[in-house]
């Protein structure tokens, strides 16, 4: 993924000022900034649902957006993607047949795929319960089930760890260092938790629309001089203020 003086200009306010950044294939890259710092804009113009975006943005070797993109990107958005009054293999079902429709073995593959996406975010015990019954932690699982279906190249998760608990989001993590690893997936996700940071291969930290640092956190600590990435985005925040 590469972007190159990528702008997005809403009404008044430009939200995204000329970002030039790259995202290595195979690992995990944290968006890490405060709230109304342009990270869900950023996201929805990688999966190409964002108007008003100029520059170079180019997924997987073509340009955001592009028809040949729609079925390599997964994307969870901070509200889960559910139907309510559907079971949580229903749901899974539903999407799968609007991503490979047919019958016979295109039928056999969309079981299979449904499965073993149930299955990566542990609710196989939960696959028959109504998404409408679910907690929100839950709900967010069946969601990052269903942007697993068909085994996408891309995983875009905006902030898909708010409001869980410790242990959930421990148990996510884990399935998205499993999911890069053995799958190769490019994963970039979203957070203003900056603990989360620690947990990436590689950070882009913005801050009013733009990209305030770019690297490994080992390299902004060592950089900055700072303990936690926290420290270091605080200290890079007071030096460009300073400027």
């Amino acid at each position: 993924m590469r972007a190159e003086n990528l702008t997005v200009v809403r009404g008044p306010r430009t939200v995204l000022r000329g970002l030039r950044f790259t995202v290595p294939r195979g690992q995990i890259t944290g968006l890490l900034g405060p709230s109304g710092c342009g990270k869900s804009t950023l996201m929805r113009a990688i999966v190409g649902t964002q108007a008003r975006v100029t520059g170079t943005l180019d997924v997987l070797d073509h340009p955001a957006g592009t028809p040949e993109l729609r079925s390599r990107i997964g994307y969870v958005t901070q509200d889960p993607s559910v139907y309510d009054d559907l079971t949580v293999r229903q749901n899974l079902e539903y999407f799968a047949a609007v991503l490979a429709p047919g019958r016979g073995r295109a039928a056999t593959r969309r079981h299979e795929n449904v499965t073993r996406a149930i299955a990566d975010v542990d609710l196989t015990t939960h696959a028959d319960a109504l998404a409408g019954t679910l907690s929100g932690g839950q709900r967010n699982r069946v969601s990052l089930a269903v942007a697993l279906l068909g085994a996408p190249e891309v995983l875009v998760l905006d902030e898909p760890t708010v409001g869980l608990d410790p242990m959930l989001r421990r148990d996510l993590w884990d399935l998205f260092h499993t999911v890069a690893a053995d799958r190769g997936t490019t994963i970039l996700v979203s957070s203003h938790v900056m603990d989360e940071a620690e947990r990436c291969h590689r950070l882009l930290l913005m801050r009013e629309g733009e990209i305030l640092a770019d690297g490994a956190p080992d390299a902004l600590r060592a950089r900055t001089g700072a303990e936690t990435v926290e420290a270091a985005f605080l200290r890079l925040v007071d030096e460009a203020n300073a400027s």
